[in-house]
């Protein structure tokens, strides 16, 4: 059996998913082979090499050429956030499988508006790491006891520069609410797998950069600025107090101009007997309580990867285990992995941030 996929959008993320899927059958071999029908991507030129280097049988200007081909049963969907509606919205009327990335659109509505019969998993990728996996498990087990409160970070340094050019990410239109939507949503996702639901929200946002230099052409996301001074019109910054539905108290920050701090993504939790700490940059290792252990098999998907525990596994490793969990709803039809509820009760709980920052006061979830 294989399966027909189509690729929209060959940025970064968009190489990813290419090589998640060709990578798929070397860890997943029970599972069907992902074909390389087509690539998308309205940048003169870039279909055409991903087509050349991946492999794919044909690329194409237009994504809306795919919509209706009879070949393409599955598209990944890793455009910048203000398309993602109108593709989701598309592709899953016409009864195609979605692996779309996050936050899938600039607000709730628009993950709300995309309805279809098809499979959707959503790229929320840090809660497939091997030692999140064991942290669940261990917090499932009661192995500290009743989680009482815990602390969230997803703080970057990506954008610290002020030199890089305001490219679509730090526009309100395209860019949505900023950096509440591209790393709040990994941290909101991340707070409800392990803890719940969050029910209630106290926040407070900034611009922390107010203006940036405009691209004087095509940009790949990180360019320096070189043409007139603009505004920044979306968040680099929100702090958060959740108060979760067990009662427990978590506080969450994540940043974008964060000096000096490359992906510092991580949490610590502390229940009444004890506390889990982990660390992205040290992706395979969890301090329980006053010692630190690693991540093996037996532990989420580690074991598809490497044979015994302390071998390092990548962010790439994260995006095959997210396109397994895809392939395998589809040839399940049941949804494994983080689904499109999920964006949409990360992004109802980011609009509450949005509003209680900007009314100073407590926010109840939806």
């Amino acid at each position: 059996m294989t399966i027909g996929v189509a690729v929209i959008g060959m940025g970064w993320m968009g190489r990813v998913h290419t090589q998640s899927y060709l990578r798929v059958r070397h860890h997943y071999p029970d599972l069907p082979q992902p074909v390389l029908i087509s690539v998308a991507d309205g940048v003169p030129g870039r279909a055409e090499a991903a087509a050349a280097q991946f492999g794919f049988g044909e690329s194409t200007l237009d994504w809306r050429t795919l919509v209706d081909d009879p070949r393409v049963a599955a598209v990944s969907v890793t455009a910048p956030n203000f398309l993602h509606r109108e593709m989701g919205v598309a592709f899953a009327a016409a009864g195609k499988h979605l692996w779309i990335e996050k936050p899938v659109g600039l607000a709730a509505d628009d993950a709300r508006a995309i309805t279809g019969p098809g499979q959707v998993t959503v790229g929320f990728n840090y809660r497939h790491a091997p030692a999140v996996a064991k942290a669940h498990a261990l917090l499932t087990a009661g192995a500290i006891g009743e989680v009482t409160h815990a602390r969230f970070s997803f703080c970057s340094d990506y954008a610290a520069s002020p030199d890089d050019a305001l490219t679509w990410r730090f526009e309100r239109e395209r860019g949505g609410n900023g950096v509440l939507g591209d790393l709040g949503s990994h941290a909101v996702d991340l707070i409800r797998h392990l803890l719940g639901e969050i029910t209630e929200v106290r926040a407070d946002t900034a611009i922390l950069i107010p203006e940036r230099r405009r691209p004087l052409g095509v940009t790949s996301g990180h360019e320096r600025g070189t043409g007139e001074l603009g505004t920044v019109e979306n968040e680099d910054w929100f702090g958060a107090q959740f108060r979760m539905a067990s009662q427990a108290r978590v506080s969450c920050e994540a940043s974008r101009v964060a000096v000096d701090s490359p992906n510092a993504y991580g949490f610590t939790i502390y229940g009444r007997t004890g506390s889990l700490s982990w660390d992205f940059r040290r992706m395979g290792e969890l301090r329980v309580r006053d010692a630190t252990i690693f991540a093996g098999p037996g532990d989420g998907d580690f074991g598809a990867f490497q044979p015994g525990a302390a071998i390092a596994m990548s962010y790439d490793d994260l995006k095959v285990i997210e396109a397994s969990l895809f392939l395998r709803s589809i040839v399940d039809d049941v949804p494994h992995g983080p689904t499109l509820t999920d964006a949409i009760r990360a992004a109802e709980v980011l609009d509450a941030i949005a509003i209680s920052a900007s009314t100073g006061r407590n926010r109840l979830v939806l």
